[in-house]
């Protein structure tokens, strides 16, 4: 609660300095809460359902709702396009933590069926971004089940993020090799390259308090002589670093170092704690590169999925060998 509260302070304090626009970054901080307030309840009485019924809800929202598939200019295979990869990223790791809770062997067979299917469900979307990390969460979900120790696995999901998060700013100030950096432009969009130099350029004008919250639009060069502006840089942290400098950034990263901390200390077994972290973390890198944080049902979902696998279950959860996954 700090934390958040420190996060919708610092958004105030910046709007009131620049004359930005804090309520979307407020309803984020909101939603996340509460989020994460019901899954935690939920995670307690249905520790098995809660998750099932939010894999299922997860997958159907991603091809339901068309504006998680819209591409913008430049988007390539990111862009709005990541929210719908960022959703059924969720919604693997929630089937696969419902998995690890059931206590019949049926029930685990058929939720590790719908993990597989909503992998496969990225190709229907053509989502190549969304069929790698559901593949990625599916794929460490067994073997992270079998980990002795959660708190050495979530430091490494915490350093997998602050890696993607420093190579991000790598391509933005153009200190990679040529060749290098040739490729990820490629894979990126020069669009979305130009539009995180801009940001750069804003850090380093106001490094401390940016130029303020939902400003950059306003601001930004490649904004202006774009065809269809949406006025995001195309990145969570780029977003946090130009509007509301390195202390907004700072704020996120204890944010999701929080949520790592509390899966840490979370009752609930190793499976479903170092899966639900797998799915957050998949998260996190791809909003360190993508706009899938500035859709509120991904930031709903990121909460309910924290909430249920830090949730502590009325009744008594079997042990992780009797949840292993089918053969």
């Amino acid at each position: 609660m700090i934390l958040l509260a420190a996060c919708s302070g610092w958004a105030l304090m910046t709007a009131a300095a620049t004359g930005g626009r804090p309520e979307g970054l407020l309803l984020a901080v909101l939603a996340m809460a509460a989020a994460y307030a019901a899954g935690r309840i939920f995670g307690a009485v249905f520790p098995v359902g809660a998750p099932a019924v939010g894999a299922l809800a997860g997958a159907v929202l991603a091809f339901l709702l068309p504006h998680l598939r819209a591409a913008p200019e430049g988007s390539s295979p990111l862009g709005h396009g990541g929210a719908a990869a960022a959703l059924l990223a969720l919604a693997t790791g929630a089937a696969c933590c419902a998995a690890w809770a059931a206590r019949h062997r049926g029930a685990r067979r058929a939720l590790w069926t719908l993990a597989v299917l909503v992998t496969l469900s990225a190709l229907l979307l053509d989502s190549l971004a969304g069929l790698t990390l559901c593949a990625g969460v599916l794929l460490i979900s067994p073997a992270a089940a079998r980990t002795a120790r959660r708190a050495p696995a979530l430091s490494c999901y915490g350093l997998a993020v602050a890696g993607v998060g420093a190579a991000a700013w790598a391509v933005a100030a153009d200190v990679l090799p040529d060749g290098l950096m040739s490729s990820l432009e490629g894979q990126l969009t020069p669009y979305r390259v130009l539009l995180w130099r801009d940001a750069l350029e804003m850090t380093r004008e106001h490094p401390w308090a940016g130029v303020g919250p939902n400003l950059f639009g306003g601001l930004s060069p490649t904004v202006a002589e774009s065809v269809v502006p949406d006025g995001r840089p195309h990145s969570a942290l780029f977003q946090q670093a130009a509007e509301q400098g390195l202390v907004g950034v700072a704020l996120l990263g204890a944010v999701f170092c929080w949520v790592l901390h509390a899966l840490a200390l979370s009752p609930r077994p190793t499976g479903v704690v170092l899966t639900a972290g797998a799915s957050l973390t998949a998260l996190a890198a791809l909003a360190a590169v993508g706009d899938a944080l500035s859709f509120m049902v991904v930031t709903v979902g990121a909460g309910l999925l924290a909430g249920v696998a830090t949730a502590r279950p009325l009744s008594p959860e079997p042990l992780p060998s009797a949840a292993a996954p089918p053969d």
